[in-house]
């Protein structure tokens, strides 16, 4: 008997480590709509512009993600996800100390690519580990991604509620987060034990009998629509709160707190 392309510890250990890169993904982007009222007053951006900006990160995520579909044909999922998860904390921390309103659009427009490359990533590697045990278990990265968002939205609510400014709460964050994705990403597990000579799952994937896209097209709308609204709504609920339901600061942060409660 030959011994498994990919041994049980090693699955093991790649879930783990592949969870734990959900839960930083969940609190890093916790920590920026849940203070999106103090970069608005940061930046001095106004209302009439403030939509533009919310409404270019998850668009740019929609351009990130297909651009790492075609980028995971030459390289592995793990290796990218190594890549952009630091770049993503880091992008954080430059939204929160950028020097100006120009900076500060560059800092977002880059979070926004930066977590559409990261989220698909996650998601392949989240799938090909789901093969490899052959049982569901994306939901349990999921899990960890609310669980990351319960973290991150609970460390606004602390950072609102002393008044600290972004910088002061980003950073220490962003010191503890970067270290964190750089060790678990020397964990990723990536193959597909059903392929040949453990390649990569894409490249097994591609022996595959062509899908009629005409046939999934209206899924893939439904699926993109549902993801632009699901992050319009949180982008926009600190805002909502603060400025239309005049709650305050730390108040805010609360609901995005609860959503991930419950998605938990």
């Amino acid at each position: 008997m030959t011994a498994p392309l990919v041994p049980g510890a090693q699955l093991r250990h790649g879930r783990v480590s592949l969870a734990l890169s959900f839960f930083v993904q969940g609190a890093v982007f916790a920590l920026l709509v849940t203070r999106i009222p103090a970069i608005q007053q940061r930046y001095g951006i106004s209302d009439g512009l403030l939509p533009a900006f919310l409404a270019a990160v998850p668009v740019l995520a929609g351009v990130g993600s297909v651009v790492t579909e075609h980028l995971v044909k030459r390289v592995r999922p793990s290796r990218v996800l190594r890549g952009v998860q630091p770049v993503v904390c880091l992008a954080l921390l430059a939204v929160g100390s950028a020097g100006g309103l120009a900076q500060v659009a560059v800092a977002l427009a880059a979070f926004g690519l930066l977590v559409g490359a990261l989220d698909a990533s996650m998601n392949m590697l989240g799938v090909s580990l789901q093969r490899a045990y052959g049982r569901s278990i994306m939901l349990g990265f999921h899990a960890a991604y609310s669980l990351g968002g319960i973290v991150g939205a609970s460390l606004a609510w602390v950072g609102a509620h002393w008044q600290l400014s972004l910088e002061v709460l980003y950073g220490p964050v962003v010191a503890v987060l970067v270290p964190l994705a750089l060790v678990v990403g020397r964990w990723f597990v990536d193959r597909d034990p059903g392929g040949a000579q453990g390649r990569p799952a894409a490249a097994g994937a591609a022996k595959t009998p062509p899908v009629v896209m005409k046939l999934l097209l209206p899924l893939c709308l439904v699926m993109a629509f549902a993801y632009i609204g699901d992050s319009t709504v949180s982008n926009w609920s600190a805002k909502y709160l603060q400025d239309v339901l005049g709650s305050s600061e730390q108040l805010a942060t609360v609901p995005y707190n609860v959503y991930m409660v419950t998605t938990l």
